[in-house]
């Protein structure tokens, strides 16, 4: 590297004039590039200028323009701006129109107008054509959300297409009272302002937290509607726990009674323990579990263990040794009234007819043969029976006539029928309890993990207990009809598309429909009436208290219908 250093400076020495030449031909390239710059730069400079220039012109032509559509007068900002209105009359239009859109300036006042001078009030007397809907009431548990507001601005435009073609139109509005999402809210309200819980309260206080709750979310909701400007016939605001909705119930109650279009009826429920109530299959969510899984369930301090199946066996009458059974409620022994077995399972030949005894009530349970529930490869072969707290179960009663014992309280303790030995105890703590005392007789024959799914309430989170209930059912067989007819028949009052599902309509839905249950337990609507008081105090220790979504007065009404005068008769169909 030195070497290569020194050959460079004597070249340099030797020849100097190199050097200079090279050093002349860089700076004039470095000229050449600034110089070049600079031209850009002014020339953009110049672009730039003659834009502004243009731009300040165009300006200055349509100010003059407007000057003159103003006859000269220099432009006021407050002409774009509307002049206050007072409330209810027609709104107050600026004399230039704003430069921006603002929704709430172009908006402001109209409505309060169009309510006030009636233009969306039906006129019962008019000899035009009616057109009649209802808004689909919101829920009272909050304010409306982007759902609603597409709902209002379809049903809006047609109501207002058809006000503007001559009919005679009523688009009537209203809130539902949301019975148990009202009351879950409500709860939680209490309980995280004040720390207490609804039993805390009372029901009649409870009652006006749940008013206070409608008064405030229900306002903000019709305000919402307003903002809409739906075009509403707000003279017919309705709620569904109105005196005339309530009368409107009761009636509909009545005629469904006497076309015997509902029916009481004893089935098995999804019964959710913190609302003690019924709750639909669509509020009912499901996990599935792999095996053991620790849950945090309402009311219980520790989580709950599941995902387990527990085996224990059942003693034969007439000391014909056991028969061992597994489930993963295990609890649910307690009400069990009967086991099964396949009729050509060879092992349990010798116990057709026989009987098992309950370990802890001396209950006898006869052992049926049942080759639709029973799978004689899985298990033990043998199947526990629990018609109260079992769907499959529930309908194997039907078949072999057996007895139907419900061992819950409505908020999931067990009841006097479960033992005294496990009275009181909540069902979860009652499932150790039941596992130590089948420990204790020797009975318990071990556990292991299992896959499961668990039905869990979309509300509370609570573990869904299915219960055996007396409800009121809505036969829904003809509906189910009309509805396949709607979709089949030539006339085709309803298409399908795809196509191809129209095949699946016919051969799914009418076997899927099952009777819907119309009744609810809500805690606000948990009031009874004097009929109903004397019918409860003359019923039987075996009826589970009567109290319907349809309130009482329903019952009462029927009767006085049919011409039955006297209250002492039974409630029930």
């Amino acid at each position: 590297m030195l070497s290569v250093v020194a050959s460079l400076e004597a070249v340099s020495e030797k020849n100097p004039e190199i050097i200079k030449e090279k050093d002349l031909e860089r700076k004039k390239k470095k000229a050449d590039k600034a110089r070049e710059k600079e031209l850009k730069r002014q020339k953009a400079l110049e672009k730039a200028a003659k834009l502004q220039a243009q731009q300040a012109s165009n300006n200055q032509k349509k100010s003059e323009k407007k000057m003159v559509k103003r006859g000269g007068k220099e432009e006021i900002p407050d002409e774009f701006l509307d002049p206050p209105t007072p409330f209810g009359e027609k709104k107050r239009i600026s004399s230039q129109m704003a430069k921006q859109y603002s929704p709430t300036a172009v908006e402001k006042s109209w409505y309060a107008w169009w309510e006030k001078s009636g233009f969306f009030v039906a006129d019962a007397k008019s000899s035009k054509p009616p057109f009649v809907i209802v808004l689909p009431p919101p829920n009272v548990t909050g304010a409306l959300h982007i759902g609603h507001a597409l709902t209002v601005a379809i049903e809006d435009t047609i109501v207002r297409w058809r006000r503007m073609s001559g009919y005679n139109t009523l688009w009537v509005p209203g809130m539902d009272h949301a019975g148990i999402a009202t009351q879950v809210v409500v709860e939680k309200k209490i309980m995280r302002e004040r720390k207490l819980t609804r039993h805390d309260l009372g029901r009649e206080k409870f009652i006006s937290e749940v008013w206070d709750w409608k008064n405030k979310y229900g306002g903000t909701i019709l305000q919402q509607l307003r903002g809409l400007g739906a075009s509403l016939d707000w003279s017919r605001e309705c709620f569904t726990m109105d005196e005339k909705s309530s009368r409107a119930v009761t009636e509909a109650f009545v005629r469904l009674n006497n076309n015997n279009l509902i029916k009481r009826d004893e089935r098995l429920v999804n019964w959710d323990c913190v609302l003690r109530t019924a709750i639909s299959d669509i509020e009912v969510e499901h996990i599935e579990i792999k095996g053991r899984t620790l849950l945090n369930v309402p009311g219980y301090d520790k989580p709950v263990e599941f995902g387990v199946l527990t085996s224990f066996a059942y003693p034969l009458e007439g000391e014909l040794g056991e028969i061992v059974v597994a489930t993963t409620r295990v609890e649910t022994m307690l009400g069990d009234t009967a086991i099964a077995i396949h009729p050509d399972d060879p092992r349990y030949n010798h116990l057709h007819g026989k009987y098992a005894i309950h370990p802890f009530n001396g209950r006898k349970l006869p052992i049926v043969c049942d080759a639709t529930l029973v799978d004689p490869k899985f298990g033990s072969g043998a199947v526990k029976i629990t018609p109260a707290h079992d769907r499959n179960d529930f309908e194997v009663r039907r078949d072999h006539d057996l007895e139907s014992i419900n061992i819950f309280t409505d908020d999931g303790k067990i009841n006097s029928s479960g033992g005294s030995e496990f009275a009181g105890m909540p069902r979860f703590k009652a499932r150790e309890a039941v596992i130590e005392a089948l420990k204790k007789k020797g009975l318990y024959r071990g556990a292991q993990d299992n896959e499961m799914r668990l039905g869990i309430c979309s509300r509370t989170n609570d573990v869904v207990e299915p219960l055996s209930k007396p409800q009121w059912y809505v036969n829904c067989d003809e509906m189910a009809m009309k509805g396949l007819d709607a979709v089949m028949d030539k006339e085709k009052k309803i298409e399908i598309i795809p196509r191809q599902y129209a095949a699946d309509w016919k051969s799914k839905y009418p076997s899927t429909v099952e009777c819907w249950a119309n009744e609810r337990v809500e805690y606000e609507m948990d009031l009874v009436d004097s009929a109903v008081k004397s019918l409860r105090s003359l019923a039987n220790e075996r009826r589970e208290r009567l109290i319907v979504w349809v309130s009482s007065a329903h019952i009462f009404e029927i009767r006085k219908r049919n011409g039955e005068e006297r209250e002492d008769k039974d409630p029930d169909p």
